[in-house]
């Protein structure tokens, strides 16, 4: 085939995938399933004209170009790395880390289950080998939800169910591709027989080399992002080439999974992409690939159902009964996983609730398509596969495929209304009478307002303004007969809309580039499980999911150990300045949060319920100002710092908007404009940058606001401030237990601790030190001292701490009065 012959059969593939879009709209049908149709269409009239053209209808050129080859590696090697890879892109990561248990339970289990089953309900009634059955499994055992998720998108389902089954259409191709290539190796002849041991050792090292060969290279692509910051376009190149690179090196040179290097990879670039990359080159780069995975999704579901004639070519009555046995195994695999797995981690909390509807949907929305076809493509070109396998495989893999299209995927619609879920609920009907009512009487006054503006004919006011009464009096009856919505739903309402419009500000913020994208992710983050869990759980779920936003999460309670056991500061740095700028922006938009209750929900929800939301408005910001206070007495300056970026990223955003106008008014020129935003873009990049959290420095700071230690020279301040060791702690953390042997004294730089001696129990606060006495006496520990909230200490071994104490006069008088409020004798401590 010509190059000619070539870009015409491409921009034919095209023009079908641009109609095929309004068509699924219209005929409202899932968008794969259409082009699953249409490219079965196209591939039955492949076959006649291929077999009959030349004969009877004489067309040379189209029979050419009907005759165009697909093989497998089109789809493996070009197509399903592009595909993975963004679906991992868009991935929001932070939120499904909340939900892994279930997503890899509904991907990695659901693979191995549906595997088995097909493969052992297969066995009895087919020649083929247990090995090859289990194969055909593992090809047919992905799903394809893409379907599911999209109508789930438009009726509102619960969000976390909705990432759930995203992350399971993502994480069950990779598993299912890693399990074929394994069981592949079972069935190709003149390949030695694997052995249980060579199973237990090489499928891991498939999965887990995969994983960080991904990993790898995406931390080369983020490294070489940084050289390129000027040049986004090099970016979106460079962005291009990892998943085919990552994909080849993975597979052909190591033997390793490349699908699950390529998810990897995309993963990986997902969570630190947008620390790295300027928001508008992030934003660009994610564009960019938005198309190309659009192009890749729908040709190879074209291309994959163009096959589809092939594959069937030689089909029997026999292998229409094997085709019924898959279904039957893959349903009962399906329904294993949503009636008994799923259930039983709700009952162990470890996933949401899912209502019998929404468990209906998935099961039917489990479409298989494109990935199945591929592989059973791969087997029947495998010349080291016998030709019976190859022939069961392709028949059995292709029937299942175009059964789940044709009659799951026509239908799913149906079910989906047949299960009531487009329809909205008794209190969201309720609401919209009341929103509909709210909104009209906002139109008329606008319309109204607009028509004395522009003084219209009065005699056409008057006339669509008494049409117009009439619609708001039909609104404002139906508002008013409807069932009175009791104050707690309505209170859950007005959080559900506040905490939407908290998202909208973030993204509004991170437009204005007040904060870097990859905060605002973790900001967005935050705003959706406020979301989820308020509508599920009322006021009750949004004061406890506000509070652990303000939390310190595992991680940060990962890099506080790694500072304090292993004196390895950065992680907690990073973590820290990262917490000091996210409450800094939290605290400023829960402020703004007040005009939207009084402007929006009042009129809608009512005054009473308004002051509630206020009420907990405030509460928040007040829990927000300590977290807040608290850092400010950890890390002295430095919130200030922050503040000062914040001023002057404002400052030049409004001076950038100011320059807009007076050149779009035609006050000043292109030239200037150009020179004047050139200049303010060195000053942004300046004020980008956000000044470091030496947390050497905020130690020092510590040890001059130290009341023992103020009246020390400066330079005898530095030498004790190298030596001491700051040690950041937890509300609840034991600090000292009975019966330890005394090895340190600690000095409370900020926070409080509980002290109890004898059942006795006392408070100590910033300023003050324990462990002291205990030291100087050589005897175990009496006393048991606890944090009550975060706190950093000082902490000095015995050794320097009996020579600070030799030089220091305030410090051996702060000594004596503790022991004397201990009734401890001076000359026992060898004061």
């Amino acid at each position: 085939m010509d190059v000619i012959s070539l870009v015409g059969i491409v921009a034919a593939l095209f023009v079908v995938i641009s109609l095929s879009e309004p068509l699924a709209d219209r005929a409202r049908l899932p968008y794969t399933v259409v082009l699953a149709l249409i490219g079965t269409l196209i591939g039955l009239a492949a076959v006649l004209l291929v077999d009959h053209g030349r004969e009877l209808l004489g067309l040379p050129l189209a029979v050419e170009l009907f005759e165009f080859n697909i093989r497998a590696s089109v789809f493996l090697y070009v197509l399903l790395p592009t595909l993975l890879f963004q679906v991992s892109l868009g991935l929001n990561l932070r939120r499904m880390a909340d939900d892994w248990v279930p997503i890899l339970v509904m991907a990695v289990l659901a693979v191995v289950v549906a595997t088995f089953a097909i493969g052992f309900a297969l066995t009895p009634f087919t020649t083929l080998p247990l090995m090859a059955c289990l194969m055909l499994g593992a090809i047919v055992a992905t799903t394809d939800p893409s379907a599911v998720v999209s109508i789930f998108r438009n009726i509102a389902a619960p969000q976390r169910l909705t990432r759930i089954v995203e992350g399971e259409s993502l994480l069950n191709d990779a598993a299912a591709i890693a399990l074929f290539g394994f069981f592949l190796t079972f069935v190709m002849l003149g390949v030695p027989n694997p052995t249980l041991r060579d199973a237990l050792v090489g499928f891991p090292l498939l999965v887990f080399g995969g994983i960080g060969i991904g990993w790898v290279f995406a931390r080369i692509c983020i490294s070489l992002f940084a050289l390129m910051s000027r040049y986004p376009l090099a970016q979106v190149s460079l962005s291009v080439a990892l998943p085919y690179v990552t994909y080849l090196v993975a597979d052909q040179v190591l033997g390793v999974s490349g699908v699950i290097a390529v998810v990897m990879a995309g993963m990986t670039l997902n969570y630190l992409g947008p620390g790295r990359l300027s928001p508008g080159n992030w934003t660009n780069l994610r564009e960019v690939w938005d198309v190309l995975a659009h192009w890749a999704g729908a040709l190879i579901f074209l291309l994959a159902a163009f096959l589809v004639p092939r594959l069937l070519a030689d089909v029997q009555l026999r292998d229409v009964a094997l085709i019924g046995v898959v279904i039957l195994a893959a349903t009962a695999a399906r329904l294993f996983m949503l009636y008994l797995v799923l259930p039983l981690l709700t009952a162990m909390k470890l996933s949401p609730r899912v209502d019998r509807p929404y468990r209906v949907a998935i099961l039917w929305g489990g479409l298989r398509g494109a990935v199945t076809l591929a592989l059973a493509l791969a087997v029947t070109e495998n010349l080291r596969v016998p030709l019976e396998i190859k022939r069961e495989v392709g028949i059995l893999a292709t029937g299942f495929t175009l059964y789940t299209l044709l009659f799951q995927g026509t239908t799913l619609r149906w079910i989906i209304s047949l299960l009531g879920l487009d329809k909205l609920s008794r209190l969201d009907r309720a609401l919209s009478n009341q929103v509909i009512a709210v909104a009209l009487e906002n139109v008329r006054e606008e319309v109204a307002n607009t028509a004395q503006r522009h003084e219209l004919t009065r005699e056409i006011v008057r006339s669509e303004a008494k049409r117009f009464a009439e619609r708001l009096d039909s609104a404002m009856s139906k508002a008013e007969g409807v069932d009175e919505i009791p104050d707690r739903d309505r209170i859950t309402l007005g959080l559900v809309a506040l905490a939407g419009r908290e998202r909208d500000m973030i993204l509004e913020a991170f437009r204005e580039q007040q904060i870097s994208a990859r905060l605002a992710e973790q900001m967005l983050s935050d705003a959706d499980r406020l979301i989820e869990r308020t509508r599920a759980g009322g006021r009750d779920e949004y004061r406890a999911t506000g509070r652990l936003s303000l939390a310190q999460g595992r991680w940060y309670r990962v890099a506080i150990f790694l500072h304090n056991r292993l004196r390895l500061s950065g992680s907690l740095g990073r973590m820290t300045a990262d917490r000091f700028e996210i409450l800094l922006n939290q605290r400023l938009t829960l402020r703004d949060l007040h005009g939207y209750i009084d402007g929006k929900i009042r009129r809608i929800h009512g005054r009473r319920v308004a002051d509630l939301l206020h009420e907990l408005l405030k509460r928040r910001e007040e829990e927000t100002q300590s977290a807040l206070d608290g850092l400010r007495l950890q890390y002295p300056g430095y919130a200030e710092e922050i503040e000062r970026r914040f001023i002057r990223r404002t400052s030049l955003r409004l001076e950038e908007r100011e320059y807009d106008i007076l050149y779009q008014d035609g006050l000043i020129g292109r030239e200037l404009y150009t020179t004047l935003k050139k200049e303010l873009g060195e000053k942004r990049k300046r004020a980008e940058t956000r000044p470091a959290l030496d947390l050497a420095v905020q130690k020092t700071e510590l040890v001059r606001q130290f009341p023992l230690f103020a009246n020390m020279e400066e330079q005898s301040r530095a030498r004790l401030a190298r030596t001491l060791r700051a040690r950041y702690v937890q509300p609840g953390e034991v600090l000292m237990r009975k019966g330890d042997v005394p090895r340190e004294v600690c000095f409370i730089a900020s926070g409080a601790v509980e002290v109890e001696t004898a059942g006795q129990k006392s408070k100590l606060g910033r300023g003050e030190m324990f462990g002291q006495l205990s030291l100087l006496s050589r005897q175990t520990r009496r006393t048991q001292i606890t944090a009550i909230t975060h706190s950093t200490l000082l902490v000095l071994d015995e050794a320097r701490f009996r020579r600070l104490l030799e030089k220091s006069e305030m410090l051996r008088a702060a000594v004596k009065e503790s022991a004397e409020k201990r009734g401890l004798s001076t000359e026992a401590l060898g004061l």
